[in-house]
């Protein structure tokens, strides 16, 4: 969730130390300021709507969650257990987040996917935890990293806002892939990778840079 009225201060300090090094990314701090701030709380419930929230638009993920917090107040998997099929797509979940959603309840309640476990993993470790469960990439495992646990410096250099808006920080003549990105932020932004992806979220809404 995120809040464009206020300004996340707990990226000060990263985002300060990385202007010291990093003239491109100080000159845009100048001009935008800190980001907003955004995050999901820890556990399944923070997982579930990341995965909802998977390639819909803001409004439909938004309206899918809170349809589903309605039905499952906390969205625990003791309660979502029980939820079939048929009830989950009468929530306005496709087949596919309905089957991804099952499964991560199933692993839950099996004592697969263990929420406390987790925070003990270092981020490729918990990475590679969160992919074992059917619907959860690099990408969303990232994301939870970074925005339910707020790890520092995990950079999830496969989401296209932050390409583009690396690209058009760092005036690179092309949009970078994914092993591009990652490389770049490694180089340039370690040990804050966080904050900087932040950064570039809030710069890619953002109107406009000096030149």
């Amino acid at each position: 969730m995120t809040n464009e009225a206020k300004q996340d201060e707990t990226q000060r300090y990263a985002l300060e130390a990385l202007a010291q090094k990093d003239k491109k990314l100080a000159s845009a701090y100048a001009h935008c300021g800190l980001p907003p701030p955004r995050g999901h709380e820890a556990g399944l419930a923070g997982l579930l709507r990341i995965v909802m929230a998977q390639q819909v638009s803001v409004a439909s993920a938004r309206a899918i969650i809170a349809r589903l917090e309605e039905a499952s107040p906390g969205l625990k998997a003791e309660d979502l257990i029980h939820f079939d099929e048929t009830r989950l797509r009468g929530l306005g979940l496709s087949r596919q987040k309905a089957v991804y959603l099952r499964g991560l309840v199933t692993m839950v309640e099996r004592g697969e996917l263990d929420f406390r476990h987790l925070v003990e993993l270092d981020d490729e470790a918990a990475i590679a935890y969160l992919c074992r469960a059917k619907g959860v990439g690099r990408w969303t495992a990232e994301i939870y990293l970074l925005f339910s646990l707020g790890r520092p410096d995990v950079f999830p250099a496969g989401d296209l806002a932050l390409q583009v808006a690396m690209q058009r920080l760092l005036r690179m003549r092309e949009r970078p892939d994914t092993k591009k990105a990652a490389a770049v932020a490694k180089r340039r932004w370690r040990p804050y990778r966080g904050a900087a992806a932040r950064f570039l979220w809030h710069l890619y809404r953002h109107p406009g840079l000096p030149d």
